[in-house]
């Protein structure tokens, strides 16, 4: 699949109009579902080659962000063969306590991977944690940058978000 079939499969796939409530507190009056392109395998398959070329060559851990951006970090690593760090939330309280589980992001370059940002608020998190963990990270990748901010946010603490499209291109696609 072509970069442009793809974001065309993307857009056909996953976008929906009405109303909706953004993580960033914001109403939209269309959004991409993110789950009905991660669930769609030939999609995932097809985000991931072109991830793989977006992928900074001294990467040493993929840390997909939860939910999201699992999925894509798992299909990333088939492509790449890169281990994998599994990201959540907010550390559970119990068992290990960790907010990271996979491989050891500790004094390791880390590429964060994020399915839609908007004002990038989960990732901006979720890398001062990895950080406070010894991660090493200056970029993220995902695949529908919204054009909100997110970016420069990400910028104001040097990471560098690269996107597979924005919400233009999506749009335009169509």
């Amino acid at each position: 699949m072509t970069k442009p079939e793809l974001a065309i499969a993307i857009y056909d796939v996953a976008h929906l109009t009405g109303e909706f409530l953004l993580r960033s507190g914001t109403i939209s009056n269309e959004y991409f579902d993110k789950y009905l392109f991660e669930a769609n395998p030939k999609l995932l398959m097809a985000i991931a080659k072109e991830f793989s070329l977006l992928v900074p060559t001294d990467t040493e851990v993929l840390a997909g962000l939860e939910m999201g951006g699992i999925p894509l970090a798992t299909a990333l690593g088939l492509e790449t063969g890169l281990p994998l760090a599994f990201v959540r939330k907010k550390a559970k309280d119990y068992g290990t306590r960790k907010v990271s589980e996979g491989a050891s992001v500790e004094g390791k370059k880390t590429l964060i991977i994020e399915d839609v940002i908007t004002t990038a608020g989960q990732l901006l998190l979720s890398a001062a944690e990895l950080r406070a963990n010894g991660a090493i990270i200056t970029d993220a990748l995902c695949v529908i940058d919204r054009e909100s901010g997110g970016g420069d946010k990400c910028k104001e603490i040097g990471i560098i978000l690269q996107s597979l499209f924005t919400m233009t291109q999506l749009k335009e696609s169509r």
